[in-house]
């Protein structure tokens, strides 16, 4: 493993990635990585002595053309003009994937594939996740810097002349979550929601194959220079079994693992490189990787918490953390950390789309799983004590003896959510708060954060309260929880419409010019496209198994308690799954309403759809266990 490159670090001379090239001819492959607005990334492999006869035109975008119309840039790569083109982006670490199930027999070492970050070009525009992030970064630092040179005292950062910040320094990170198994074991909800309740697996001992894959891919992780923090086991999952030969089975796991922050679009194309390698390392070892946000309905899912710093590079090349205070023990952070979250929270509702945007991302976001389901922040009850609320959407990190530690983490991302478009939007709404907080003092942002809802404020909406201390899940009603925060979407189709219901919110993060009409509406066709197909390919039909497996149980002794319970499953299971000449199904008409496009019907639906088959799972439930 030494001997083998795994980097090719950002800002590279030509000559010398030619060099580290030709000395390595186990790196047979390039592959150009481009991110459409799903968040998938391309890949190819290009033959090593293509790209190094051709550098120029890699770099130039020349060399690669991709048909557009078969990733999601829908409505801006169509059939009849789909060429898109994909210059590199020297900008960034480029990273060396490589095949342990395939080595070079001249070299012995496994066979490498170079992978480089490019964007993607169409009608010489940039069009991909990656540009939006990079383009988004570039205004909002000029704006920022703007805005600090004009105002150069700020409350909070007395410490700091902000006319004198020559640069700015985006930072992000993210925590990876995902769930391992065994090919083809299957385990009861049950059993793993009574492992989760009783705590029996969060920050346990890995043992065996999974201990193994574990260590394996936080050594990988190390020789690509993420800096790993750790990787422990997270709430999910229940205790394995051996078999006869001394094998691990009936694997079923969740696991964490946290790297160090990053450049924010070099951490977003970090987090493309950790889900690869997580997935190769516990495949070698005969497991199976799910990164979905909800893969099992009842037991935990999987985030991906975002976090989010903002610091200045001044003029004598001394760095601060631009969002914490001057003193840690007396304000929580300074103006511009005030403004970051308060712009973050007043613009939730046209970030949240690029947050959740799928079927499997809302699944998760329910109370009672510490997935945040309302529009609101932490603080931690006063600045000497910083508390971590982890029932809320962004909460402030703090460390009393590390300022350069604050930042904002976002709970509501999940490992599929696309890193590039949120991190994007974010940034263009904590401009929007900045620009306003600058002039404000500490005392009345804390007090503009901490208002009532009903309570009139200069930024923040006047219906709406912004911060609680408490157990958003447990010390509010659903109905308290919706009247202060705002209610949660329900379904794709609702959280996709806030992009068009809050046009003065889109306003504020299409401001840089990079989040245009066009990317914006190839999102939500893209989205709708998946959600729309998802129902009626994947979810009705299992839906419909499940009550089909519903059975009436054949028993010698049936008292009128499992006539009743029989008879109220019979007219659940016709409701949802029984046609007649006069009256359609629930699964009819929701799969009727979403070829028709007919999507705020289809939206009611799929609401519906979902309250009725967990009511028919619970009655079933009862009635089974009482049948002997």
């Amino acid at each position: 493993m030494e001997e083998l490159v795994f980097v090719i670090p950002a800002n590279s001379k030509k000559e010398d990635i030619v060099a580290t090239l030709t000395a390595h001819p186990e790196i047979k492959y390039v592959s150009l990585v481009g991110i459409d607005l799903a968040g998938n990334d391309t890949d190819e492999k290009i033959p090593m002595r293509v790209f190094l006869k051709d550098m120029e035109d890699f770099y130039s975008g020349r060399a690669v053309q991709t048909d557009g119309s078969s990733v999601v840039l829908s409505g801006i790569a169509t059939l009849n003009n789909a060429k898109v083109d994909m210059p590199i982006d020297p900008s960034v670490n480029w990273f060396v994937d490589y095949n342990f199930e395939n080595y070079d027999e001249e070299t012995g070492f496994p066979i490498g594939t170079l992978r480089i970050p490019a964007f993607l070009i169409h009608n010489g525009k940039r069009v991909d996740s990656r540009a939006v992030l990079a383009d988004t970064l570039s205004f909002v630092k000029k704006e920022l810097l703007d805005t600090f040179h004009k105002n150069s005292k700020i409350s909070g950062l007395e410490h700091i002349d902000c006319s004198k910040i020559a640069d700015i320094s985006f930072t992000a990170a993210t925590e990876l979550e995902f769930w391992v198994k065994t090919p083809l074991s299957h385990v009861h909800v049950d059993e793993m929601f009574a492992s989760q309740v009783m705590q029996e697996q969060y920050w346990q001992r890995t043992h065996g194959v999974v201990r193994t894959a574990l260590e394996q891919t936080v050594e990988r992780l190390e020789s690509y220079g993420l800096k790993v923090e750790m990787g422990h086991k997270e709430v999910g999952g229940i205790k394995a079994h051996l078999d006869k030969s001394g094998s691990m089975t009936s694997v079923c796991e969740q696991i964490e693992i946290d790297w160090r922050f990053d450049d924010a679009l070099q951490a977003a194309d970090n987090e493309l490189l950790v889900r690869t390698i997580v997935k190769q390392t516990f495949r070698l070892n005969g497991l199976e990787v799910s990164f979905k946000a909800k893969p099992m309905i009842g037991v935990a899912g999987n985030g991906e918490h975002t976090h989010i710093g903002l610091a200045a590079i001044m003029e004598d090349g001394s760095f601060y953390n631009l969002f914490a205070p001057k003193e840690m023990t007396v304000d929580y952070m300074s103006a511009v950390g005030y403004g970051a979250i308060m712009g973050l929270l007043k613009n939730y509702e046209v970030i949240n789309p690029f947050v959740s945007a799928t079927n499997d991302s809302l699944n998760r976001l329910k109370p009672g799983f510490e997935a945040p389901v309302c529009i609101v922040t932490s603080l931690g009850h006063s600045p000497e004590i910083p508390s971590r609320n982890r029932s809320i959407l962004a909460g402030l990190i703090r460390d009393i003896s590390n300022p350069m530690a604050t930042r904002f983490e976002l709970r509501a991302c999940n490992p599929y959510t696309n890193t590039y478009l949120v991190l994007a939007a974010i940034y263009s709404a904590l401009l929007d708060g900045v620009r306003y907080a600058v002039t404000k003092s500490t005392s009345d942002l804390l007090a503009e954060l901490s208002k009532e809802a009903g309570v009139k404020a200069d930024y923040l909406e006047t219906d709406r309260a912004y911060r609680s201390e408490k157990d958003v899940f447990e010390d509010y009603t659903e109905e308290e929880r919706n009247h202060l925060f705002g209610a949660p979407p329900a379904t794709v189709w609702e959280n996709l419409s806030a992009l068009d219901k809050y046009m003065e919110k889109r306003k504020t993060i299409t401001a840089a010019g990079a989040f245009t009409d066009a990317i914006i509406e190839a999102f939500k066709d893209g989205a709708l496209t998946r959600w729309k197909m998802e129902l009626i390919a994947r979810i009705i039909p299992e839906n419909r198994e499940i009550v089909r497996a519903a059975k009436e149980i054949d028993t010698e002794y049936v008292t009128d308690q499992d006539a009743y319970n029989w008879n109220k499953i019979n007219e659940l299971r016709y409701y949802l799954a029984k046609d007649s000449i006069d009256e359609k199904s629930l699964f009819t008409l929701l799969t009727n309403a979403l070829n028709e496009g007919d999507y705020e019907t289809a939206s009611g639906l799929q609401v519906e759809m979902y309250d009725k088959i967990e009511e028919l799972k619970a009655l079933y439930d009862v009635y089974v266990k009482n049948i002997i």
